[in-house]
């Protein structure tokens, strides 16, 4: 059964902190085996002192490099026997700007983070979701995947592609038995935003500051149900909805900056 002595399992990128690291808290309160990768050494090893070296494995993870994504699934694999549950790929940066002005590296460095390190994650892990009953697949997209957001386009693109790809794969991955979902989170209050921006949200409406918590909740509610898509506050669905309906109006609405004062539609 190797370490995790047949417990479910979780498999979680970017978890030193934010979303990842509340969400490695709550499945191991939950009793579940955790997994934490990051690049941010000293926030795994906090990690792992909080969950106790028996319910986890952490270690660093570039995820834009392929074989150090084999190696760390391989050593997890080891410690699961050969199983995972749920594969969270929540990785991610935020280097944003004017596009125009946005040095071409910090462009490549979003796609490479936030999309291809996706790619690689669900390649390199749908061995251990097809070996694994009920097995859930789910990623962080973004409420910038509703409609792209100026100031943050590269960003915003990259969560438009988890959120084209998790619908496909929910598809594809059918035939597996493995189930395909993705989170899209609005301002949520973790290390990716720049200094002072949850502090001076506003305090009501769609893009008021929510607590990582938060997303951690909807990641344990996802693996309990069949849902696609699932919006943190659970009201973005609006703008999505209004994204699709009247793409003209939410553009000019954007540029007026009147969308993020939206208040939430009453039931």
């Amino acid at each position: 059964m190797g370490q995790a002595k047949g417990r479910k399992s979780i498999f979680i990128t970017g978890a030193a902190s934010g979303m990842g690291r509340e969400t490695a808290r709550l499945f191991s309160e939950k009793g579940w085996f955790v997994g934490g990768y990051d690049v941010n050494a000293e926030g795994l090893k906090a990690l792992e002192a909080e969950l106790g070296p028996d319910n986890c494995v952490v270690r660093t993870l570039d995820v834009t490099d392929r074989a150090d994504f084999q190696a760390a699934f391989a050593e997890f694999g080891a410690a699961t026997g050969g199983k995972l549950d749920l594969l969270y790929n929540n990785a991610g940066i935020g280097r944003g700007g004017p596009f125009a002005d946005q040095p071409f590296e910090d462009v490549l460095a979003v796609v490479q983070v936030n999309f291809v390190g996706v790619l690689i994650g669900i390649h390199e892990g749908i061995g251990l979701l097809k070996a694994t009953p009920n097995s859930l697949c789910f990623t962080t997209s973004s409420s910038s995947a509703t409609f792209g957001m100026a100031g943050i386009a590269v960003y915003s693109a990259t969560k438009h592609a988890v959120k084209g790809l998790s619908e496909a794969l929910s598809v594809e991955f059918k035939a597996y038995g493995v189930r395909v979902a993705d989170v899209l989170p609005g301002l949520i209050d973790t290390p990716i935003l720049p200094p002072g921006a949850a502090a001076n949200a506003p305090k009501e409406g769609l893009f008021r500051a929510i607590p990582p918590l938060d997303v951690a909740q909807v990641v344990w509610e996802a693996y309990h149900s069949d849902k696609l898509h699932w919006y943190v506050p659970p009201e973005l669905v609006e703008l999505d909805k209004a994204a699709t309906m009247a793409p003209e109006a939410t553009r000019d609405q954007m540029a007026a900056g009147s969308m993020f004062s939206m208040q939430p539609k009453a039931d």
